[in-house]
Order: C-alpha cells, then sequence, then structure tokens
C-alpha cells in the first residue's frame, strides 16, 4: 500500500487524511498536540460541509448542535447594512454552521481515526527529509518515519514553507492584530441572515459577532499591528482595552451580553509559501498561505486544500495522471483560491468603495455569474469547488488564473501604501497549469483527476 504521512490533526490533516484512508492508502496521522484545544476560527463556509460530507463526517458534525450559518451581515463603510444569504441566493442546501473549534475539530480528527487512519497525537516532527530532491522521511519524537507523499498540515508552524524552505512571503497590508472574548448572551442585527455572522466596520478596523452554541457569542476586533501597539500601553491588561474597544461601537454594545472571557489576541499577519507542493509533498492549509479573517475562509481554504491534495495523490498513483500533472494540478488550483480571496479582501477593505465594486469584482473572478450572486458564490466557497470539477467548461484554469492575478494587482495597488515591502503574488498561468490537459477533479465512483475528452490538441 501507499504510505502516506500527514502532518497535523486540524480541517486540513484530518479531511486530506481521511479521504486518502478512504481511497486505500495507509495512512498515519502526526499531531503535536493532544486534542481537543482551543483554536479560533469558529465561522464556517457552505463548501465545507459540502467537503464534510463527501467526507463521511456530516452525520457526526450535525449531531453536535452547532448553530446553522446562513449568510452574513456586513454594516460596513458609509453604506446601509447588507447581506449575503447563501440559502436564499443559491438553495437551502447551501447553509454551513458556527463551530467551536475546539470540537469541530476533535470530531474531525477521531472521524479520521474511524476512516482507518493511524493518528498519533503529541507527537512532534522536527524535520523532513529529501533524497534527490524529493521528500521522503521525516524525523519525530520516537525516530524516523518513511512515506511515499507527504501532507503538510502543520499550520502556521510551517514544518516546510517556515522551517524548512522558509519561503513565506507576508502581505505587509494585512500586517493586523486581533483581540476577542466570549459572552453569554447577546443578538445579532435586525436581518441577519440565520445563525449569520455580523462584520461591522469602524473607522480603525472592524469588528466580528459570531453566535455559538450555548448562547455564547464569539466577539473580536482587527486593527493594524502599528495602531494596536499605540493603544495598548494606555490600558492595564488586554481585557481593560478589550472591553474599551468594544464600547466605542455602539452597534457592537448593543448586540452583547454578560462577559464571560478570557480576552485572547492574535497576529493575523497573511503570507503565502513560494511554492505550495514539490516531489513527494503538498503543504495544505496554513502551513501553505493564511489570509485576513475578513471573509472567514481559513477553513474553507483547509479543507479545501485536504480535497486537492487527496485527489492528487490518489490519482497520480492510479496512474491517472503523471506525478508533474498531478503537482501542478494542486498548485495552480490552490493558488488561484487563495489569491482570488486576496483579491477579494484587498476591496472589502476598502471601507468606502461601495459594495457595487466588490460585486463588479466579483463578477470579473467567477465567469458566468451575476455580481450579487458571484460574490455569495465565492464568500461560500463554491466558486473554488466549480473550478475544481469543472470538465471542459467555459473558463479553463489558466483563464481564471490569469484574470485573477490581474484583478488581484489592481485591487492590491488600490490599497498598498507607498513604500510598503508587499509581496507580490507572481502566478503565470502557463507556469501553474497547463491548459492544454484539461484535468479536472472527480469524486464519483472515486476521488482522482480525469482528462477531459475536448482538451486543447497539443
Amino acid at each position: 500500500m501507499t504510505r502516506v504521512l500527514v502532518i497535523g490533526g486540524g480541517p486540513a490533516g484530518s479531511i486530506a487524511a481521511t479521504l486518502l484512508a478512504r481511497n486505500g492508502m495507509d495512512v498515519r496521522l502526526l499531531e503535536r498536540e493532544r486534542f481537543p484545544r482551543y483554536h479560533i476560527g469558529e465561522s464556517v463556509s457552505p463548501s465545507c460541509r459540502t467537503i464534510i460530507d463527501y467526507a463521511g463526517a456530516h452525520e457526526k458534525v450535525e449531531e453536535r448542535g452547532y448553530p446553522v450559518k446562513e449568510g452574513l451581515l456586513l454594516r460596513w463603510g458609509a453604506e446601509r447594512d447588507w447581506t449575503v444569504n447563501w440559502a436564499a441566493t443559491f438553495g437551502p442546501e447551501v447553509r454551513s454552521w458556527q463551530v467551536d473549534r475546539d470540537d469541530f475539530d476533535q470530531v474531525l480528527l477521531d472521524h479520521a481515526a474511524s476512516q482507518g487512519v493511524e493518528v498519533i497525537q503529541q507527537a512532534r516532527v522536527r524535520r523532513v527529509l529529501f533524497e534527490d530532491g524529493r521528500a521522503c522521511a521525516a524525523e519525530w519524537d520516537r525516530g524516523l518515519e518513511r512515506f511515499d507523499h507527504l501532507v503538510d498540515a502543520s499550520g502556521r508552524a510551517g514544518v516546510l514553507s517556515a522551517q524548512h524552505f522558509r519561503d513565506r512571503r507576508p502581505h505587509d497590508v494585512f500586517r493586523n492584530v486581533a483581540i476577542w472574548g466570549y459572552y453569554q448572551g447577546g443578538g445579532l442585527l435586525p436581518g441577519t441572515p440565520g445563525g449569520g455572522i455580523n462584520v461591522i466596520s469602524a473607522p480603525e478596523g472592524w469588528y466580528w459577532v459570531i453566535p455559538l452554541r450555548g448562547e455564547v457569542f464569539s466577539v473580536g476586533f482587527v486593527t493594524h499591528q502599528t495602531r494596536f501597539l499605540e493603544r495598548r500601553p494606555h490600558h492595564r491588561s488586554l481585557e481593560e482595552m478589550f472591553h474599551a474597544v468594544v464600547a466605542e461601537s455602539p452597534a457592537v454594545a448593543g448586540l452583547i451580553g454578560r462577559f464571560t472571557g478570557p480576552v485572547r489576541v492574535e497576529q493575523d499577519f497573511s503570507y503565502a509559501a513560494g511554492s505550495f507542493c514539490g516531489p513527494g509533498y503538498r503543504i495544505a492549509g496554513d502551513a501553505a498561505c493564511f489570509l485576513d479573517p475578513l471573509l472567514s475562509t481559513g477553513v474553507h481554504l483547509a479543507m479545501y486544500s485536504a480535497l486537492l491534495a487527496a485527489a492528487s495523490i490518489t490519482a497520480a498513483e492510479r496512474g491517472e495522471v503523471s506525478e508533474q500533472e498531478a503537482l501542478g494540478f494542486y498548485e495552480s488550483l490552490y493558488r488561484n483560491a487563495y489569491q482570488r480571496l486576496l483579491t477579494m479582501v484587498s476591496s472589502v477593505y476598502r471601507q468606502y468603495r461601495g459594495r457595487a465594486s466588490y460585486f463588479w469584482l466579483a463578477q470579473h473572478l467567477v465567469r458566468g455569474e451575476r455580481s450579487g450572486h458571484a460574490f455569495a458564490a465565492i464568500t461560500a466557497g463554491l466558486s473554488d469547488l466549480t473550478d475544481a470539477t469543472t470538465a471542459g467548461g467555459t473558463a479553463p484554469m489558466s483563464e481564471l488564473v490569469a484574470a485573477a492575478h490581474d484583478a488581484g494587482l489592481r485591487a492590491l495597488r488600490d490599497v498598498t501604501p507607498a513604500g510598503s515591502t508587499l509581496a507580490p503574488m507572481l502566478m503565470d498561468a502557463n507556469d501553474l497549469y497547463d491548459a492544454a490537459t484539461g484535468l479536472y477533479l472527480t469524486a464519483h465512483p472515486r476521488l482522482g483527476i480525469s482528462r477531459s475528452l475536448t482538451r486543447t490538441p497539443r
């Protein structure tokens, strides 16, 4: 059997391991912590529900009783409230959850074990070894683990991207800090889609309000690192600072109940690795890239990359495509998803451009959709799933990559301050994906990659 090592037991690692095991691979997963463990990122997009269902874990997640999320409401800039209602736009099945990540991640990790994955917790991987340029083994607490393929889902620790290759490129325009806490009881702004998240802008950043199980509400504020550091010395504690920040927004202060704490702070520096894959390895989730949490896309990118990683490994092992084609497929689709979201978030951060401009940009990033539908499709994660599974569609991957790249440069040019060291997202469609191959993801009757019969002749 093909031996696959997965580093990390978060959503990216658990989903990748599950899908690989369900497709006949011998999978070992090494997680450095002991679950359950706290993790920020409660809001999940509908694409995740689709992938969870495909991985066979939908009933296990559904029975946890998480609030059902049908969209979001933005009170953004000078505009009136505007909503993105996935259920109303695409149908009642396009929805997701607001989750407690400690519990949610435990469910997914346990599900991976139930599908035949050998899960070892409190197992720290020290380094990955290469032979002739190919990843072949990993040193960890109990010795040396050899493998045929590696999925590095080690999160921000980044065993490969941060520690081995050291090729992460930060996006200075998103050098933000998040401060947040929890309340018992509260509410949402009028008109919010069922179980939705509220995103409320402010002169120096933006707030989130997220409903969780048991009438618990997660409330946070995101601001630039410079402003955070300027304000911090004026408060005796982080909790005092947090309460002062919340009090500055009448809208947020009017929604919350009794503060229960604790207050936490995290730097959400956005970044992307120079490469997301190479001979013998794929880098998934936060280990490959991280994006500002404005549109709640972190778990989507994690699970989407896990789906692509599993598909590309199984397809290469079965000889459906060459290894080079499988790697190109993974790199192009994953990076295109990240780039499209980066472009969208960059645009929305321009608080006073107006939703018409966001809708216009979304329409140009998702071909064949009306503007409002396009924005909803991006925030739901559905546009990425469509890209991966469209066989010989009207928007070949090379066109989408090029369009996202060009639009991204325009959007970033608008928000990048003079003298910024913002790392460019250098993407060339011909380097990332050969449209002539006509490759697309298949889920049935088994996970893999197929070649369109209508591909362009060489």
